[in-house]
């Protein structure tokens, strides 16, 4: 799951860089780049709070 989620974080990135050097798609790209980040971002939150909901059930 690390593995996963820094790549998109990556690919997130690499996004912001590139986003200035398409012609028309600037404002797509960015924010493709920012809902990369926000994935990466929230993928491991939603997982461990998933995991620590379900340990408590009997």
């Amino acid at each position: 799951m690390f593995i996963v989620c820094f790549l998109l974080f990556v690919a997130g990135f690499a996004c912001f860089g590139y986003a200035p050097f398409v012609d028309g798609w600037q404002s797509v790209i960015f924010v493709l780049g920012v809902l990369l980040c926000a994935a990466a971002i929230g993928i491991p939150m939603h997982k461990s709070r998933h995991d620590h909901k379900s340990s408590e059930l009997p």
